[in-house]
Formats: structure tokens, sequence, C-alpha cells
């Protein structure tokens, strides 16, 4: 019997077996701001993949994944303060990065930007999600997540429709985030460099690989469990 069907969505496959985002990524599936969709539509949509097969290797793959002894988390019975202290753990590390891999794509720009015109572009959209992610994680850390705390100890309608109104403005950031994103997937040829590349071109394009990763993991973890816990 599987255990992930067409029935399923993007996000609720995540949400189980979290190395399935990597397959996810890798056909342009999205599992965090539109993730609910279940897979039959998403199959219905996109023609040219091969749901059976997507499924098959997802299903096989996770099955392997528990014989290995890996343990499932349950994320709904997780609090959400141990939730957000994994969130910021884990994917609030950016005050740090954000800045170190701007030098990179700074210099790649000024070094090869005249051989490769792309480069100017992705500075630019990599300087509007590096203002856009540290807005965001300002927002959150300041104001989002110690609201949900807060009413961990105290449930009161008031906080709860403060916490609503922040999840609504934190999804719509996520969602320009993602299209960010997106635009720089698509501008480093999903982060494959130049075959004339050198080491400090190979470096930013891992590098810009890996944010997206994280940011995609850091999205699917609060849209899909974190604020659906204040769903009225």
């Amino acid at each position: 019997m599987l255990t992930f069907t067409y029935d399923h969505s993007p996000a609720e496959v995540v949400k189980l077996f979290p190395r399935a985002s990597d397959l996810f990524k890798s056909h342009k599936i999205d599992f965090c701001c539109g993730g609910d969709t279940p897979l039959r539509d998403v199959f219905i949509k996109r023609e040219s993949l091969d749901g059976d097969e997507i499924l098959r290797i997802i299903n096989d793959a996770y099955k392997q994944w528990k014989e290995n002894g890996n343990a499932v988390v349950d994320w709904d019975s997780i609090s959400n303060t141990q939730l957000i202290d994994h969130i910021m753990e884990h994917h609030h590390y950016l005050d740090e990065e954000l800045p170190a891999l701007g030098q990179f794509v700074t210099k790649i720009f000024r070094v090869h930007g005249n051989q490769h015109p792309h480069l100017k572009e992705l500075y630019s959209v990599y300087n509007e999600l590096k203002a856009e992610l540290e807005s965001h994680i300002i927002e959150e850390e300041n104001e989002l997540f110690p609201l949900i705390k807060e009413y961990e100890i105290a449930q009161t309608p008031t906080t709860f429709a403060k916490i609503q109104e922040l999840n609504k403005d934190m999804e719509k950031e996520h969602v320009a985030a993602g299209e960010l994103l997106s635009q720089i997937n698509n501008l480093t040829n999903g982060f494959e460099p130049p075959i004339d590349a050198c080491n400090s071109y190979r470096i930013t394009y891992a590098r810009l690989k890996e944010l997206e990763s994280n940011t995609f993991q850091h999205i699917h973890l609060e849209n899909n469990i974190l604020f659906k816990k204040f769903v009225s």
C-alpha cells in the first residue's frame, strides 16, 4: 500500500517526509506557498510530469528512509514555541549569510559582468531578495513570534486576531520571496555555473542554491504548519 497518493498535496508529503522537497524542487513543484494543491491537480496542470513515476520514487525513498531508522517528526504534536525555536535555529541564520553571500554576488558581477551579462540582473534581484528577507526576519522575530509565544500562555481572542493578521502579511512576503528565488534560479540556469566559471563563481552559485533550499523549508514550516494553527 502506498503512503503517498495523488490525493496528497506536496505540503503534506514534505511535512511527513522532508527529503521529498528535493525531488519537488527538481521538478519545480511548489511545496510551500502553493503547496496545498493535490498532486492529482498538479500533474493535470503539468502534463509533462510523469505522476506515477514521481509518486513511485517518493514512496520508495520514504520506505528506504524509514527502514534506515529515521524517525518521522510529528509537527502537529510540537508546541508553537518549540517550532519557533526550530525555525530560529535552522532558518534565521540569514543575518550573517545574506551580507556574506551578497559580497560574492557583487564580486562575480564586477569581475565577470562584461562576459556574462546576466550577472547584472542577478546582482539586482539578489539585493531585492536580501532586503525582503532581512525585513521579513526582523518582523517575525520582533512581532509575530513573541505574539505566538504569548498566546501559548494566555489564549486571548485579541492576540489570536493579531497573529492572524500578521500571518497574512507573512504569507504575502513569502510569495514575494519565492518569486525572487524563482528569478534567481532561472538566471543561474538552476545554479549551474558556466564551464569557464572560477572558484568564486562556483561558490556563489552553490550558496545561492543552499539559500533557496533553506528558504523554501522555512516557508513550508510556517505556511503549512505554524500558520495553519491559527486558521479560524
